[in-house]
C-alpha cells in the first residue's frame, strides 16, 4: 500500500521505494519533531533582484551507488528569484540530486550549502517546499482537510489554506474528496500543499509527468503566478519544451555530469542562423564561408545552413549575395532552440 508522508519541509515521497523507508522515516520524524512570452517572462524574473542572494550551492556533489556514478561532482548555484530547471533525459540524476539536496538521499562526497550555509540543513529545509514523487494524500478525505492535516504536521495555521488553493485553481474544489480528483488536479492539490509554510524556494521533480496538455498547461501557469511572487523554483525535468517555456535558468546534466549551468537565454544562439538554396549551391557555399559574420556552414539535403557570429538580418545577407552576382531560391533565418543546442552538448558528450 503507497501512502504519503509530509515532513515539516513540505515534500511528498512515495514510500513504494522501500530502500529509502527508514531514512524517510527517520528525516521526517526528526522535522516534525523539532519543529509571459517566455523571453518577457525570464527577462522579468531575472531583473526581480538587483542583489543576488544564493538559496542553494553545490560542490562537487557526488553520489554512487556501487560501482555507478549517479551524480559526479555537480556544481551550480540557485539564485533568489529566478526559475531554474534541472535537464537531462531519465537517468541523468536529476532526482538523486534533489533527493541530497532534500537530505533523503545520503550524499558520498562533495558539499551543499543552503542561504549561504547560515542555517543547518534541518533549519534551512523549514524554509523549502518540495514535491518529489507522486503525491497523495487521505482519498476519503477533501482536499481542504487534507491541506488541514498538513498544516497540523507542519505546526502551521490554516488561515493560508484558501489562499494557497486559490493559487493552483482548486478552491472551488475545496469540499471534494481527493480520490475524485484527476492527476492534474492531484499535482496541483501537492504544490498548494508545498505553499503553506510560505517557502523560499519550490522545488518540483517532473511536475508534468503523465499530465494531459491542459494539465501540463495548467501547471505551468501556475509556476508562473508563483514565480512572479518571487518565490524561487527549482525543478527537474527531461522535457525541453517546458523548461524552455518557463525557466530562467537551466542545468544540464548528462549521466550525472553538468554540461552547462546558466541563464536559458545565453544557450539558445542569440544570433540565429539562415537556412539558404540557389542555383549555384557551390557559389553559395564559398561566398557565405567568405562572409565574416558567418561560422560554421552545413550541408543537408541540398540546404545549407549557415550559424551567425555576429548579427545579421536576411536583408543584408541577401544584399551581400546580389551584389556577388548570385540570386537566391530560398532563404529564411531561424533561432536554435534550446532542444537544438541540448542535442549539441550531448552529442558532443557521447
Amino acid at each position: 500500500m503507497k501512502r504519503s508522508l509530509i515532513g515539516n519541509a513540505g515534500f511528498f515521497l512515495d514510500i513504494s521505494f522501500s530502500s529509502i523507508i527508514f531514512l524517510v522515516l527517520l528525516k521526517i520524524k526528526l522535522i516534525i519533531e523539532k519543529p509571459v512570452t517566455n523571453s518577457y517572462f525570464r527577462r522579468r524574473i531575472l531583473n526581480t533582484s538587483s542583489i543576488l542572494e544564493t538559496i542553494l550551492s553545490l560542490n562537487n556533489l557526488t553520489k554512487r551507488f556501487g560501482r555507478i556514478t549517479a551524480v559526479d561532482n555537480l556544481s551550480f548555484s540557485i539564485e533568489k528569484g529566478n526559475v531554474y530547471g534541472i535537464l537531462g533525459p531519465n537517468g541523468s540524476g536529476k532526482s538523486t540530486t534533489l533527493g541530497m539536496v532534500l537530505n533523503v538521499v545520503n550524499k558520498t562526497s562533495g558539499d551543499f550549502k543552503w542561504f549561504n550555509g547560515n542555517l543547518s540543513t534541518h533549519e534551512a529545509l523549514k524554509k523549502v517546499g518540495a514535491i518529489i514523487e507522486h503525491p497523495n494524500f487521505y482519498p476519503y478525505m477533501t482536499a481542504e482537510q487534507n491541506l488541514a492535516l498538513v498544516c497540523k504536521i507542519k505546526g502551521t495555521g490554516k488561515n493560508k489554506i484558501h489562499e494557497k488553493l486559490e493559487i493552483v485553481g482548486l478552491l472551488d474544489r475545496k469540499d471534494s474528496k481527493f480520490k475524485t480528483f484527476s492527476l492534474g488536479m492531484k499535482q496541483r492539490l501537492a504544490i498548494a500543499s508545498a505553499l503553506l509554510n510560505d517557502p523560499e524556494i519550490l522545488i518540483l521533480d517532473e511536475p508534468t509527468n503523465g499530465l494531459d496538455p491542459q494539465g501540463i498547461h495548467q501547471i505551468r501557469e501556475i509556476i508562473r503566478k508563483i514565480a512572479s511572487g518571487g518565490t524561487t523554483i527549482l525543478l527537474a525535468s527531461h522535457l525541453l519544451d517546458e523548461v524552455e517555456k518557463v525557466c530562467s535558468h537551466v542545468v544540464i546534466i548528462r549521466k550525472g555530469v553538468k554540461l552547462y549551468s546558466g541563464p536559458v537565454d545565453e544557450i539558445i544562439n542569440s544570433h540565429g542562423f539562415f537556412e539558404l538554396k540557389a542555383g549555384d549551391m557551390n557559389k553559395l557555399e564559398q561566398l557565405l564561408q567568405e562572409h565574416p559574420k558567418i561560422g560554421k556552414i552545413t550541408d543537408k539535403e541540398g540546404m545549407l545552413t549557415a550559424f551567425l557570429e555576429d548579427p545579421m538580418d536576411a536583408e543584408e545577407i541577401n544584399r551581400y549575395l546580389f551584389e556577388k552576382g548570385l540570386s537566391l531560391s530560398y532563404l529564411i533565418k531561424r533561432k536554435e532552440s534550446l532542444e537544438e543546442q541540448f542535442l549539441q552538448l550531448t552529442n558532443q558528450t557521447s
